[in-house]
Order: C-alpha cells, then sequence, then structure tokens
C-alpha cells in the first residue's frame, strides 16, 4: 500500500507466555499488524528473523522458559519511514557488553551466541534499555 504524505504512525501492543511454542505465532503476528498499517515492504522478512531472534531471547534467557512469565510486544509503524519493535520480558536483564562475540575463534563452534549478531544484521538499529529487559529494534523503510 504506497503511504501518503502526512501519515500517521500506528501501533499495538500484545503479550503471550515464555513457551518456545509460542515464539512462530508472535512473530506472524507481528507480520501481520505491519501489514495491516501499511508498511509490509521487501524488508519485511528482515523483521521476521530479527523478531524470532529476539523472542526466543525473551524466552529462553530472559524468563528462562517460565511460562507464568511473559514477553511484551510493541510494534510501531510509520509508513514510508520505519518499523519498529520493543520485546519485552520478565527476566532480571543483562549486560549485552557482556556477550561473547560469536564470530571470536573460540566461540565459532558454540551452539548459541548468534541471536544478537542476526538482529543486528537484519535491523537498522538494536539497542536494550531497562537493564536489559528490553530490545528496541528499527528498521528503515524508503518511501512510496
Amino acid at each position: 500500500m504506497a503511504s501518503e504524505s502526512g501519515s500517521k504512525p500506528t501501533g499495538d501492543d500484545f503479550s503471550f507466555p515464555s513457551e518456545i511454542g509460542e515464539i512462530g505465532p508472535a512473530v506472524e503476528r507481528i507480520s501481520e499488524l505491519f501489514k495491516k498499517y501499511g508498511c509490509a515492504s521487501e524488508k519485511l522478512s528482515d523483521i521476521e528473523i530479527a523478531a524470532f531472534e529476539a523472542l526466543g531471547n525473551a524466552v529462553i534467557h530472559g524468563n528462562g522458559r517460565n511460562p507464568k512469565k511473559r514477553v511484551h510486544i510493541s510494534c510501531h509503524c510509520e509508513p514510508g519511514k520505519e518499523m519498529t519493535i520493543i520485546i519485552r520480558d520478565e527476566g532480571k536483564g543483562f549486560d549485552p557488553d557482556r556477550v561473547p562475540d560469536p564470530t571470536a575463534a573460540e566461540n565459532l563452534q558454540s551452539e548459541h551466541g548468534r541471536g544478537i549478531l542476526l538482529m543486528k544484521t537484519f535491523m537498522d538499529d538494536v539497542h536494550y534499555e531497562a537493564g536489559g529487559t528490553e530490545v528496541h529494534m528499527s528498521k528503515k523503510l524508503e518511501s512510496t
């Protein structure tokens, strides 16, 4: 859908219990929300990959797969400008600067540690707030 000059930002929030099986449906819901807002573009697959990784981190590392804890998602779109996602877990947080570099020789065989790298690869901006319990990701869109 073509964006008109002066398009207003739109958004939606939702949450789900910290269960692995809920990640895929949450990514689908994020995708559908962005389509609904007129922000579907060739960059939507980038958002889906980054969201999948961030949601996995929130469920597994943030909330420890505790289904009593929830993962909270906030999606915002400004057609022709930017898509943003904020994902918050109910865990203790972490220091992203202390995450080992997955491209370092000693980490190449590790089964974990590539999620943040993938998120940063597919998004234009990734940063953490609230002591590491919130990841903020954004992707710029071209005006149509």
